[in-house]
């Protein structure tokens, strides 16, 4: 039996799509005896004097039978012998074209509609596009209503020159050319004999056999969707495993900190177990403390790396039209980060494919777009890994989705803990995050970070203590809890880098990793501090820092119009 097969019905209003799907699951024998004898009684009082209306399975709300069409996405689950199904029946009205892409989203599989009577028409063209925007690599040109047309095959082969010149247009792949009649059966889960020109498959015979083959993205890759920490004994990654295979004793790379960690234990639900692959859900332990929260990624094998400049193919989803300069938060993976809309290439031109110059784009339109993220994120083409490489827009004030789209490209790496300014000894490293600035960007809103200092530092060398937006004694000390590392700074020296488990107070101010003010003054204060942190759940530190930790000592945000 081959393994699930989700696909998408999509096309113009009244092309059939929900009638096909409708007639599939009747001639299948896929329906309950109440629901046969439902559709039965439904159809007589609807539009084919009698005859059963196959799209009444489908179109659930009453409002949309009144119309004719349907509005919302209706899914559907279903099993024949030979295949498991969910399909979504979409609505072909260029109005709902962003409900047609929430279905399109999930597929693997697109059947577009086309009506004989017609051929192929703007939404055909439209419709087709953002399947391939969505990612969709197989698609079965289903050209409906040939009893309308006598079945006549010189028709069908006007047809079938249209949907070549739309495969050349737009590059699709792995397309299949289906002549039928949803409302009479017709090659629909049978071959049939009014078209007996028609050497190909039926239509459920194709979407049981076809062979969806999965790309295999580059190494191992997993977004972190949660931080388990139970307790100050354990602390696990959570999330789904998106390619490749992990195992007990490989070392991975945290994203965006650029840390090595080597994997301790991997839970697949609540059983150990030596090893996981693809599309596992599991929590990954690690040998060391890292910098890891939801939305960071774990990664082996594989080039994936922050940036913070995307070039993105989107299709504009929302009422109000884009606007360049205005931000947005920007979901990708399980990522959620503030980013600036920055400018628009050109948009598309459904009928033609033009591209054309403009600096706004209303709901369902389809252009290239610049987003500039508010920090660097592991993110990549959605050609090469593509759970890094789709993303949406969220309007920041109505909570709204305002795009969806895919990564074109990637540019502006950013850079990792381990390549920023840090302190070295020994085996001892730590995070230089005190030398961050922080601006507050006019244009944008948002309060960035900017690193300008790539050195490492040293016993014995000297470090810079004033910058735009912060300015720290010349002799303090440095507690890097994330790192478990303490740094002694004398007269802008540092003097001494030592485990924090060492440490012991030297009447001097004391900051933390980020450079804000712990309030201690005494070994007691040192020792509690460490004990608590180490006993903090990560989900509960904003307690702990509310504490310990006074923010605005030595620190501010420094406004800028362009940074």
């Amino acid at each position: 039996m081959k393994g699930l097969l989700k696909f998408i019905t999509c096309g113009s209003v009244d092309d059939g799509k929900s009638t096909l799907i409708g007639h599939i699951l009747y001639d299948a024998k896929l329906l309950y005896a109440d629901q046969e004898k439902a559709l039965e009684l439904d159809s007589k009082v609807g539009s084919r004097n009698g005859k059963i209306d196959y799209s009444l399975l489908l179109d659930g709300l009453m409002a949309e039978r009144e119309q004719g069409i349907t509005i919302d996405v209706a899914y559907r689950y279903f099993t024949t012998d030979n295949r498991s199904f969910i399909v979504a029946d979409t609505p072909g009205h260029e109005e709902y074209t962003r409900n047609m892409a929430v279905g399109a989203s999930f597929a693997d599989l697109a059947v577009i509609l086309v009506d004989a009577s017609q051929g192929v028409l703007v939404q055909t063209r439209r419709h087709a596009r953002i399947c391939r925007l969505m990612g969709i690599r197989y698609f079965i040109f289903a050209v409906n209503k040939m009893d309308l047309v006598g079945y006549s095959q010189a028709r069908f082969e006007e047809i079938h020159a249209q949907i070549d010149e739309l495969t050349a247009e737009l590059s699709l792949e792995n397309v299949q050319i289906i002549p039928l009649s949803a409302t009479e059966g017709d090659n629909v889960t049978a071959k049939s004999a009014n078209i007996g020109w028609y050497d190909g498959p039926a239509l459920l015979e194709y979407l049981e056999t076809v062979d969806i083959a999965s790309d295999s993205e580059e190494g191992f890759y997993m977004p972190v969707q949660r931080v388990c920490r139970p307790d100050h004994t354990f602390r696990g990654f959570q999330g789904q495993i998106e390619s490749g295979s992990i195992r007990v004793g490989d070392e991975i790379i945290t994203l965006p900190s650029g840390e090595h960690a080597t994997v301790k234990g991997i839970l697949v639900t609540d059983k150990s177990s030596d090893s996981a692959r693809r599309g596992q859900p599991v929590t990954i332990t690690l040998d060391r403390e890292v910098d890891v929260s939801r939305g960071c990624v774990l990664t082996k094998g594989t080039d994936i790396a922050p940036y913070k400049r995307l070039k993105v193919s989107l299709l504009w989803m929302d009422d109000e039209d884009l606007v360049i300069g205005k931000d947005y938060l920007i979901k990708l993976g399980t990522k959620t980060i503030p980013g600036i809309l920055a400018g628009v290439d050109y948009a598309v031109d459904v009928n033609t494919g033009e591209h054309l110059k403009t600096d706004t784009l209303s709901k369902n339109g389809i252009a290239v777009c610049d987003i500039l993220l508010s920090d660097a994120i592991a993110v990549d083409t959605f050609a090469r890994h593509k759970t890094l490489g789709e993303l949406i827009l969220i309007d920041r004030v109505s909570n709204m989705t305002s795009a969806c789209g895919v990564v074109e490209s990637v540019s502006e790496k950013g850079t990792s803990s381990s390549e920023k300014a840090s302190f070295k000894y020994g085996n001892l490293t730590a995070r230089g995050d005190i030398f961050e600035e922080f601006y507050y960007d006019i244009s944008s809103l948002n309060v960035l970070k900017y690193q300008p200092i790539s050195a490492t530092y040293t016993v014995g060398d000297e470090i810079p203590t004033a910058g735009e937006s912060h300015r720290y004694p010349d002799s303090f000390d440095i507690i890097v809890l994330r790192d478990g590392v303490a740094i002694k700074v004398r007269e802008r020296k540092i003097t001494e880098i030592l485990p924090a488990s060492e440490y012991t107070y030297g009447n001097v101010p004391v900051i933390n990793g980020r450079g804000f003010e712990v309030k201690i003054s005494s070994d007691e204060e040192v020792k509690e501090f460490l004990n608590e942190y180490a006993q903090t759940p990560q989900n509960a530190q904003n307690a702990f820092f509310e504490k310990w930790v006074r923010f605005d000592t030595y620190r501010k945000v420094v406004i800028h119009s362009e940074k």
